[in-house]
């Protein structure tokens, strides 16, 4: 069959992103063919179009997409045409009409949720559950400070650890994600371009630090994150907005009071189907029963990806972004 979908063919700048019609084959056994109804876009998009996380050229694009089923392949049970899904995982290709994905890694949509919706909060609340509830596991009473407050991730977050009971700390960078942050459940902010992230930290907590750091920045901000901690709190670093980490000593972690750091990933939170299931029950559980108001902020034609790289690039984003084929 015949389909339009992004491609990449050398690592760069958006315009490295080409629309082009590409052939979709019949499923093979164990898989099954989706017809895409909304793209999600997220920064590790950009970590592979920039190569940062390198893949084979040429490549796809794109790790989370809700659709229709359309075509099963053989021997996949409990799934049927018609069924409307959502999921996120590898080999990249969610920037597309339609693509063949293995039917393991499928979820069903609950009725409650729109294709929109499914789309824009699978990944980003899948990776706020693995944050907060295996990262580190946030208790109540804990303050946590969270970058990128009112992004994608941010948002949900934000929500659902003050759900849990903590007290958040949100970083921003302008007046309006500012508010936007403080109406999602941060009790705190603090403004990235503060020339003492720490201090003002510590002024919060009354000298004593947070229990956790949950930065998506990555180079620019990974020592300043560290002076944010209580002895024995918690770095988890998810991303690398700025770059990636450069190496330092360990005992960096010892003389801030014995601190501890983790570098985590979905997939190693999801790697069966059982575990993908349970993780995607509770993130629906939480949408349904806190209705955090996952907002959309942005809307995308799939054709015009590069534009919505830029505009993610330039911050000029809130909330979830999804591209429509």
């Amino acid at each position: 069959m015949k389909s339009n979908a992004i491609r990449i063919y050398e690592y760069g700048g958006p315009e490295v992103l080409t629309w082009e019609e590409v052939d979709v084959p019949d499923p093979t056994e164990g898989q099954v063919q989706i017809r895409h109804t909304a793209i999600g876009l997220n920064f590790i998009d950009v970590y592979h179009r920039t190569g940062l996380y390198p893949t084979d050229l040429p490549a796809g694009l794109g790790s989370e997409a809700a659709g229709v089923v359309e075509v099963v392949g053989p021997n996949v049970a409990g799934i049927s045409v018609g069924d409307r899904i959502v999921y996120t995982g590898r080999p990249n290709d969610a920037y597309s009409e339609r693509r063949n994905l293995n039917a393991a890694e499928i979820i069903p949509i609950p009725e409650f949720l729109s294709d929109e919706i499914a789309a824009a909060v699978l990944l980003k609340g899948l990776t706020a559950w693995y944050l907060l509830r295996r990262s580190y596991r946030v208790q109540e009473g804990d303050t946590i400070l969270l970058y990128a407050a009112a992004g994608g991730v941010g948002s949900i977050a934000s929500q659902w650890a003050k759900q849990l009971g903590a007290t958040v700390i949100g970083i921003v960078s302008t007046n309006a994600k500012a508010e936007l942050a403080t109406a999602q459940g941060c009790e705190h902010i603090v403004m990235a371009d503060d020339a003492d992230i720490p201090g003002a930290v510590k002024k919060i907590t009354g000298g004593e630090g947070v229990a956790a750091v949950y930065d998506s920045v990555g180079k620019d901000t990974f020592m300043t994150s560290l002076d944010c901690l209580r002895p024995h709190g918690t770095m988890v670093s998810f991303g690398n907005s700025s770059g990636a980490v450069e190496p330092f000593a360990p005992a960096e972690l010892a003389k801030r009071g014995s601190l501890y750091l983790t570098r985590p990933i979905l997939g190693h939170f999801v790697a069966t189907r059982e575990n993908l299931l349970h993780a995607a029950n509770e993130l629906f559980n939480f949408v349904k029963d806190a209705d955090p108001g996952v907002r959309i902020g942005q809307k995308y034609a799939l054709r015009d990806a590069a534009q919505a790289h830029m505009d993610l690039a330039a911050r000029k984003t809130t909330g979830s972004t999804i591209l429509l084929p």
